[in-house]
């Protein structure tokens, strides 16, 4: 794995199994740098954040499937940087003062749900339906002048309405639903890139025995990605993929405030 260094912070910029980095020896014979360790998706996914942040790149939101959005440790690390997120989750994960978020979502009101477009697919907009509450403070993190908002955030599909996908996000006070609607659409743009990438450009296709080999390829691989598609974008194509309840409890925590809604905590 390689290693970049940046202030106090070691930045993993590949994955190595723990049966490589464990293996000295194996790692001198591919030529891979000293600077390596084990790393989860969340270690590296910090990782490039820190290296993003250090960066002169204005960098506003960040959004990820939920193999990343289930890492608190990832969310508290955005959140002390000040930077909005819209981050999918499990079903099952769990909500700072409202339990599951599949729970809390089942709750919400029928008028909970609004229609937006995430962003432009091949056959037009990618249209869902969307439920959001901003959730209770935390203490702890936020202080008596929170500048952000805690929210949670469901998509419901149209053509299969049990089907739902659901999101933490952070965002600066007065963000509107469209604008965490628009963030968790822009996922789907990277992954679309990466399957480009393989599919078109090569990204996957290589057969090497050193590091340096495969760090060339992957390089020039994305390089020719990036280049073809700002042509594309410059030529005004686009591409992108396409897509086309629950009753309320009596003891729903679901509150309206103003023109949104809120999750209230238990009393």
């Amino acid at each position: 794995m390689a290693a970049q260094s940046l202030g106090s912070v070691n930045v993993l910029v590949q994955r190595l199994p723990k049966s490589w980095t464990s293996d000295p020896a194996r790692c001198t014979e591919a030529k891979i740098p000293d600077e390596r360790a084990f790393a989860t998706k969340g270690d590296l996914a910090k990782a490039i954040i820190m290296r993003a942040l250090a960066s002169p790149l204005p960098i506003a939101w960040v959004t990820a499937d939920s193999a990343y959005g289930q890492e608190w440790r990832l969310r508290r690390l955005l959140e002390e940087a000040s930077i909005g997120y819209v981050l999918a989750v499990p079903k099952s994960q769990h909500v700072h003062a409202i339990g599951r978020i599949d729970f809390a979502i089942t709750q919400a009101p029928e008028d909970v749900w609004e229609r937006h477009s995430c962003g432009a697919g091949a056959k037009g907009p990618r249209v869902y339906d969307w439920a959001a509450a901003r959730l209770p403070a935390i203490d702890d993190f936020d202080g008596d002048a929170p500048t952000h908002d805690r929210w949670v955030l469901a998509r419901r599909s149209l053509a299969r309405p049990d089907e739902i996908a659901y999101y933490l996000a952070y965002a600066p006070a007065g963000t509107g639903i469209a604008e965490l609607v628009r963030i968790a659409g822009t996922r789907w743009a990277i992954e679309e890139a990466f399957q480009a990438a393989k599919n078109e450009y090569g990204l996957d296709q290589y057969e090497v025995r050193r590091y340096p080999g495969w760090y060339r390829h992957i390089t020039l691989a994305m390089l020719a990605h990036a280049f073809l598609a700002a042509m594309a974008a410059a030529a005004g194509t686009e591409k992108g993929a396409a897509e086309s309840v629950p009753a309320i409890s009596p003891r729903s925590r679901w509150r309206k405030s103003g023109d949104s809604w809120q999750l209230a905590a238990p009393r």
